[in-house]
């Protein structure tokens, strides 16, 4: 199993509206990178949800619902692809960006070094440690 952070600005879609919907398809991601990071994910990988921008903190946890595929999104004969994700269950404690900043056992982590990256991949142990710190039992 593989470990993922998704960024979304809460004004253009928000945890709230993920979860009345019951799952999205991740389009629109225009970076090479994390086109390549989304080829990667995996159904039944485990994502968290960052809100960017205004909230900046972690406010969920989604699973990934299939693999990469075109994204419908995209113009005709790109290579943009999208993934369908599903959520899980809110964290109990969002998870705050001042509070990444301020553990040591999240130092290296994506979000810290390629801060405008909008999907990226984590460590198992950077994710057990994001759970804690949001309260998941």
């Amino acid at each position: 199993m593989n470990y993922w952070l998704v960024k979304s600005e809460p004004a253009a879609y928000s945890w709230t509206e993920f979860v009345r919907e019951g799952g999205t398809d991740w389009t629109r991601v225009r970076n090479f990178q994390a086109r390549n990071f989304l080829r990667q994910m995996q159904p039944a990988d485990l994502v968290l949800f960052y809100h960017s921008v205004s909230d900046k903190q972690i406010v969920g946890v989604a699973e990934v619902a299939t693999a990469a595929a075109p994204d419908a999104t995209a113009p005709a004969g790109t290579d943009w692809v999208a993934v369908r994700l599903q959520p899980r269950q809110p964290l109990p404690a969002p998870v705050s960006l001042a509070r990444i900043k301020q553990d040591e056992r999240l130092s290296q982590i994506a979000l810290l070094r390629q801060s405008r990256l909008s999907v990226m991949p984590l460590k198992a142990e950077e994710f057990d440690v994001l759970l804690e710190l949001g309260e998941v039992k």
